[in-house]
């Protein structure tokens, strides 16, 4: 039973990060019918950022991710929306889509070409150590991600549904012209969106390069998994890309353990699979009808 409770708190660790990413691919839908394939590779950009402020420029931790940050708000969340989604959104999801996919082989490329090939480790903010809780050892760096994630996923929804901002981003998310009629400045609530989605890959991107370290195709996996998890919660419902990317993590440990760790890597596809033919809204979805 130990073993299992620590395969389960790792698992959720792992799974936090998960659900921040997926927490990206949900903004960007609901407030502006975006879905970004770059994702991925918008946390690899970030952890490599930090690399360069943290040797080179020998800069501290904090000071890189501060400064990361502030790069991350304005090429991947202002500059990407400016240059990539306004042009392309009118007309429709398919060039978008098409032209992040783009994206996300030119970033691996120029990071590849660019900075290096090599593989690096990175630093983690919390403890090393293993902590004695009630009789299981758990590592410091494991619930530090996860109280850290979830903190940020609620400070997010806490946001989005105590504020005055927050509620104008989901009423412009729900019915952009109905919006516009209120007074709400449908652009700027947009903006907010790809910000708030940029700063979470920047977060991202600090805690979870420590544990897959910096390379420059670390973004494959993780948008995928990301993806994945925004599905299996309800791609209209962030809540249920943070319920998505826990269970996709947890499941995984527990697969790794006590099945195989060669089936580690498919969990998340076949929870995908089953939750498209099963509950195509997700777990925590809503069904939407459309006419044609």
């Amino acid at each position: 039973m130990t073993d299992f409770l620590q395969l389960v708190i790792s698992g959720t660790a792992t799974g936090a990060c998960y659900a921040l990413a997926a927490l990206g691919f949900t903004l960007l839908w609901q407030a502006s019918g975006t879905i970004n394939f770059a994702l991925g590779e918008m946390i690899m950009l970030p952890a490599f950022t930090m690399l360069f402020f943290l040797g080179p420029a020998g800069l501290p931790l904090w000071a890189a991710f501060a400064l990361t940050v502030v790069a991350s708000l304005v090429v991947l969340g202002a500059g990407f929306k400016a240059l990539v989604v306004d042009p392309l959104i009118r007309h429709g999801v398919i060039p978008l889509v098409i032209a992040t996919l783009g994206l996300s082989i030119g970033f691996k490329n120029l990071v590849r070409v660019g900075y290096s090939a090599q593989v690096f480790t990175f630093p983690s903010i919390f403890p090393d150590e293993l902590l004695d809780i009630g009789g299981l050892r758990v590592s410091g760096a494991d619930i530090g991600t996860v109280v850290l994630a979830l903190t940020v996923a609620a400070g997010v929804q806490t946001f989005l549904s105590r504020t005055l901002t927050g509620r104008a981003m989901q009423a412009v998310a729900q019915n952009r012209d109905a919006a516009r009629v209120l007074g709400i400045n449908a652009g700027r609530m947009v903006l907010y969106a790809f910000l708030i989605n940029a700063a979470l890959a920047a977060l991202t991107a600090l805690l979870v390069t420590p544990v897959y370290l910096a390379k420059f195709d670390m973004g494959d996996t993780l948008g995928l998994k990301a993806f994945y998890a925004a599905i299996i919660g309800g791609f209209n419902n962030s809540r249920g890309a943070l319920l998505g990317g826990v269970i996709v993590g947890v499941l995984e440990n527990l697969v790794g353990a006590y099945i195989s760790p060669g089936y580690k890597e498919g969990v998340a596809l076949v929870l995908f699979l089953l939750v498209i033919v099963f509950r195509p809204q997700g777990l925590l979805g809503r069904a939407e009808e459309r006419k044609v």
